[in-house]
């Protein structure tokens, strides 16, 4: 009898294992997974740390509110090291080991071009939040079906900065320096250029640097002599900083614009809040606007992590809505009807206001120009599409 037990007993205990182990299975099956493929350390992991916040905030809300269609979503991270190279490496491992239906990211357009063509042949979405490139969702006269982006293109930046330097900074003549090393610097170089000469504008002198360089006071002592009334410098932050405190030591008094690679609160730590007045950049989105969408975000945000967002966090937050948006609307995990779904978004609320997609996979969107004052970002102008 006892033996008889200790058999029904030990039949019990593997049942319940059984039993335990299928839940399990079916908890990770009724999870979404979707990856992050994002610049977590490295020279702009700034830029990632923070788009990942909005993303995870995101996702947060939206596994609160019930998750997509009854699933909970996963978050799968990959660090690219802010590196082309391990952002396709990365985007790899995503998709053909951990098996994501969608990639957010990455945050720079460098990163973002290198793993284009894996997302292409492997017919995976990715959303990039802040990659800014122009080629990066349409090149050669041909559209990636599978690449979205939450932020504006290159191009609308250089034109609303060309615009303004024209027309609210009266200015005649400009120089442009840029990072030869980056994509996103050229593209903005190129736009500028464009609409400034356009406008009746002459641009005089192009110089170049590359991203880690330290010491810019040759290249800055040439374009002191040359009396421009503008200085165009579509960089990132660490280089920005450096680039204007080094020219206010050299008497450069004149106006600095720059593009949303100027938004991180570390380009005031490097440059100086007294050496970043009279500069000027165009952004995605000011915390100064009253839009009612803008003020929720910054609330929610603020109470997640106890600090102002950046642009950054606002567009990771919008790359976010528009994938579980668009899963909703797709009432599917497959990739191809998350894309079908993502081509269809239109005047969806997001942080930074309204997006719609354009057949280029862009979104249709306002931007704004930002001041730095005393080492504060003043809300300066709006720019509606």
């Amino acid at each position: 009898m006892k033996k008889k037990w200790l058999a029904m007993a030990v039949s019990a205990m593997l049942m319940t294992a059984a039993l335990t182990g299928c839940s399990s299975t079916a908890t990770k099956t009724n999870d979404i997974k979707v990856g992050v493929n994002m610049e977590i350390t490295g020279g702009v992991a700034n830029y990632g740390k923070q788009a990942l916040n909005g993303i995870q905030l995101a996702i947060k809300q939206a596994n609160a509110a019930g998750g997509v269609n009854g699933k909970q979503i996963t978050l799968v991270l990959a660090d690219n090291k802010s590196e082309p190279a391990e952002a396709t490496n990365a985007i790899t491992k995503l998709i053909t080991q951990d098996k994501v239906v969608a990639v957010l990211g990455p945050a720079v357009s460098s990163n973002v071009l290198a793993t284009v063509q894996v997302a292409e042949d492997n017919k995976i979405p990715v959303i990039t939040p802040t990659g800014t490139n122009e080629r990066i969702t349409f090149d050669n006269g041909k559209l990636r079906n599978n690449v979205f982006r939450s932020c504006f293109i290159d191009p609308l930046q250089g034109t609303v900065m060309a615009n303004f330097a024209s027309k609210s900074l009266q200015a005649k003549t400009a120089v442009i320096y840029i990072d030869s090393s980056s994509d996103y610097s050229k593209g903005l170089a190129q736009s500028f250029q464009e609409t400034f000469e356009k406008n009746g504008g002459k641009v005089i002198a192009k110089e170049a640097f590359l991203q880690k360089d330290q010491d810019f006071k040759a290249t800055l002592t040439r374009i002191k002599s040359l009396n421009a009334d503008v200085v165009f410098l579509p960089a990132y932050y660490e280089e920005v900083g450096k680039i204007v405190k080094q020219a206010r030591e050299l008497g450069i008094t004149l106006p600095f614009l720059g593009t949303d690679g100027w938004d991180d609160p570390k380009v005031v730590e490097i440059g100086s809040a007294s050496a970043l007045n009279n500069t000027f950049f165009s952004n995605h989105y000011s915390s100064q606007d009253n839009d009612p969408d803008v003020v929720k975000f910054i609330d929610a945000y603020k109470k997640e992590y106890n600090q102002e967002p950046s642009a950054l966090a606002a567009l990771g937050y919008d790359a976010g809505l528009m994938l579980v948006d668009a899963m909703k609307r797709a009432n599917s995990t497959e990739p191809a009807k998350i894309r079908e779904a993502l081509e269809q978004t239109k005047n969806l609320k997001v942080s930074t206001g309204l997006i719609s997609v354009d057949a280029y996979h862009n979104p249709i969107k306002s931007a704004v120009v930002i001041e730095m004052k005393d080492g504060k970002q003043i809300f300066r102008e709006k720019i509606n599409p």
